[in-house]
């Protein structure tokens, strides 16, 4: 749906013209660099209209450009309006938004952002290529101009209660994981670390909230030095529990006194992660904070034998959740049944919330017929969703939140007859999936120098796709955690895949209007028994998490070697001897059907 928004620009550039900027940036992140934020940080998409998870728009005084990527172009183009213009990020051509920026400016020009919203790192990059380039400056905002102009129509900031992550599955103690952070700091030479990452704060505490959706983290930052710790909360989410066990190991404070702190801490070396907003670094004095891809991130990257033992446990119950879905819906539309698109998600939701430890889904499920599929991250909306055809492809990428683990998992069907070319290119894009799952790395691969490999046999046929071929996931957390993942962009080339950390697998092909396929599992990182270990180094390999069959006549077998073909044909063995005990009978019976082999 278009939203129209010359009022809401007209506004905002008034607003500019009284700062005196000629541009004025608003970033899809909240203060916290969090992807998905809550209702009243959707910014960017009150200003463009554009609801997806990433972009950024670049407001000019007669100009507005909403930069994303390829994931959304599709989205994009249907929701903006006249007053936009879509910048494809990746394509030729095309600059970065801070290039824009710094292009589109000319000398002592302003270019405005809130201070919040932007890393310590990124504004500091911004600010000297305005400088260097055009002579012109970057200046940080302690106020929103979006937010004057969203005024009293914006969503109440969320104040949902929080609770505590039991120990049986968080699986590490607080004082463990302190002691952590604190042996990292003293290795860095750091007096103090600043946590703003929410699920890093909801990881070292042992506390979940419900404040973004589908994400179970809560708005909060934490300052930790060698022997004290602070706990920067909204007190009206606290409930006596929470308030008990945080007691043991902080002094909890107002969430907006971690700025009055900063300006009156004289340490001269505090650690920062590299998503640490210019507003906070601001507020302890640029000079004496050092941004470092955060401890956190790395520690809470990799699952404790509790937390995977948890991970391997949700993603059975989950699997036989998709199976009672799928075999379900099938029958349905095979005896003639209609239903649209977002009962079909609700459906699948209902399955989900009989199982153990259900919390949420981890994400709004993309329940996409036919052509809806080409769009990478569909929503089906509550009205005038379509009807599902079971003569088109059907793609379904859902995932939940369990006390014990968070799931994400993409299967895409056909209940009829599909074309060569979908069941063609559907199993080229199998093919890449089942290279990442059998490759074997040693110590030191990175999730940037495997996305080839998802991409070879597409790639052979003239084809690819636009979005990474897997992203970190969280254990009742964020269902996208970065900088865990496989794919393309430089963010993947930071951190070594090692065991205990688990991403998504999820290759896929989009033909704009007609079909999309994607295939995804959960995997998780594990030592590899090889042979030999060359230069005496680890080697690793990938094991599935995910449990539901793939759609066979999606599959040309004579486009598979031997070893795919005995993949599939083992997965599926695998799949049906673990599920088949806790199905219904008529599930129990399609997955049979499903999970016979090639």
């Amino acid at each position: 749906m278009v939203v129209h928004t010359t009022d809401r620009l007209s506004k905002l550039r008034a607003l500019m013209k009284e700062r005196e900027y000629s541009f004025y940036v608003v970033p899809s992140e909240d203060a916290h660099a969090s992807e998905y934020t809550s209702e009243s940080d959707a910014r960017r998409a009150f200003i463009s209209g554009f609801d997806g998870s990433a972009g950024c728009a670049v407001i000019g005084l007669n100009s507005a450009a909403l930069f994303t990527d390829g994931r959304y172009f599709n989205q994009a183009s249907q929701q903006l309006d006249e007053n936009w213009t879509l910048m494809k990020q990746g394509f030729a051509g095309v600059p970065s938004w801070q290039d824009y920026c710094a292009q589109q400016t000319k000398v002592t020009e302003k270019v405005g952002i809130d201070s919040s919203l932007i890393t310590f790192p990124d504004a500091r990059k911004l600010r000297e290529l305005l400088y260097v380039q055009k002579g012109s400056y970057l200046c940080g905002d302690h106020d929103n101009l979006v937010d004057q102009v969203w005024s009293e129509s914006r969503p109440k900031p969320p104040c949902e209660k929080l609770f505590v992550h039991d120990l049986k599955f968080a699986g590490m103690d607080v004082s463990e994981k302190l002691k952590l952070l604190r042996e990292a700091m003293a290795k860095a030479g750091f007096q103090a670390f600043v946590v703003s990452m929410l699920d890093e704060v909801a990881w070292l505490y042992n506390i979940r909230g419900a404040d973004v959706p589908y994400n179970p983290v809560f708005y909060a930052y934490s300052f930790i030095t060698m022997d004290k710790a602070y706990f920067y909360v909204d007190e009206a989410k606290l409930t006596p529990e929470v308030t008990a066990h945080l007691n043991k190991y902080v002094e909890i404070r107002p969430y907006l006194d971690i700025f009055k702190d900063a300006n009156e801490c004289y340490l001269s070396h505090v650690g920062v992660s590299t998503k640490t907003s210019w507003l906070i670094a601001t507020s302890f004095g640029e000079k004496t904070v050092y941004p470092i891809v955060s401890p956190i991130a790395q520690a809470k990257g990799i699952k404790n034998d509790v937390e995977l033992k948890g991970m391997k446990d949700c993603h059975v119950r989950d699997g036989a959740a998709l199976v009672e879905y799928f075999a379900w819906l099938e029958e349905f539309l095979q005896s003639g049944g209609k239903i649209n698109e977002y009962d079909a998600a609700t459906k699948l939701e209902s399955f989900r919330r009989k199982n153990e430890h259900f919390v949420n889904l981890s994400f709004e499920t993309i329940s996409s017929t036919g052509s809806n599929g080409a769009i990478i991250h569909y929503s089906p909306p509550a009205t005038g969703s379509a009807i599902i055809d079971p003569s088109k492809i059907y793609l379904c990428d859902s995932g939940a939140q369990y006390r014990d683990g968070t799931t994400d998992v993409t299967r895409t069907w056909h209940f009829r007859e599909p074309t060569d070319f979908e069941r063609q290119s559907a199993t080229l894009v199998l093919k890449g999936h089942i290279a990442i799952i059998n490759i074997v790395f040693p110590k030191g691969t990175t999730g940037f120098q495997i996305d080839s490999l998802a991409r070879q046999h597409l790639w052979k046929w003239g084809l690819d796709y636009l979005h990474g071929t897997g992203h970190g996931v969280g254990s009742f957390l964020n269902v996208h955690e970065l900088p865990i993942g496989i794919g393309s962009r430089d963010v993947f080339n930071t951190v070594s895949l090692a065991p205990g950390m688990v991403t998504s697998n999820e290759p896929g092909f989009y033909e704009d209007g007609h079909f999309g396929f994607r295939v995804e599992n959960c995997v998780y990182v594990t030592t590899a028994n090889t042979k030999y270990q060359y230069a005496a180094r680890e080697y690793y390999a990938l094991k599935d998490l995910t449990l539901v069959p793939h759609c066979k006549k999606l599959i040309d077998p004579t486009l598979l070697c031997k070893e795919e073909i005995e993949y599939v044909n083992n997965y599926h063995a695998h799949v049906y001897d673990t599920l088949s005990p806790i199905l219904s009978s008529s599930a129990k019976s399609w997955l049979a059907k499903e999970t016979s082999p090639l």
